[in-house]
Order: C-alpha cells, then sequence, then structure tokens
C-alpha cells in the first residue's frame, strides 16, 4: 500500500442543504468535481448533490471505509451536527477548487 496516500469520508449536500451524502475516496478533488458535473450518474446526480460541506483525512481506505459506515448508521441529525461543529454555514469547502 502506497503508504503516502490519503482517503477521504466526505458528506456533500445540494444548494438548499435538503439532501445529504456521504462517501469515500483516496482523490477528494477529482471526486467533488465529478459530483459537481454529474460525471457519474447516480444518487448525486439525481438529488443534484454539487457542494462539499465536510471531510475528513484518513492515512488509510480501511480507516476511511470504517467512518463512512459510522457516519451512514447515524441519524440524519447526527449528520447535520457533525457539519455544524466544521461548517456551521454550509459553505461550499470546495468552491475554490474549481
Amino acid at each position: 500500500m502506497d503508504e503516502d496516500k490519503q482517503f477521504y469520508t466526505y458528506i456533500m449536500t445540494n444548494k438548499k442543504n435538503t439532501v445529504l451524502y456521504t462517501g469515500i475516496t483516496n482523490d477528494l478533488e477529482r471526486r467533488v468535481f465529478e459530483h459537481k458535473n454529474k460525471i457519474i450518474k447516480g444518487f448525486t446526480s439525481k438529488y443534484n448533490i454539487d457542494k462539499l460541506v465536510y471531510y475528513e483525512i484518513y492515512p488509510s481506505a480501511f480507516e476511511a471505509i470504517t467512518r463512512e459506515k459510522q457516519i451512514k448508521a447515524g441519524s440524519r441529525q447526527k449528520k447535520l451536527n457533525l457539519i455544524i461543529r466544521a461548517n456551521a454555514n454550509f459553505s461550499d469547502l470546495a468552491a475554490k477548487w474549481f
């Protein structure tokens, strides 16, 4: 395994912050670009998920997947609390990337 690689667990939402999507990736910028441009058809393109509101960085895929499962198992309110603690205004954390 590449020891320099990072893995990300992230939460994205739509413009009105009504739908939450939790995912993992080893390239957060690429993955957010894919969501914003609806490159991959599915849940995020259907619900216009295009705003990165939260992410965590992990040294291994296992840790990122474990955290993703933990977040997904939580209630909507727990997800909202997690976002609010780090990004109270639900700002797009990737807005300056593109």
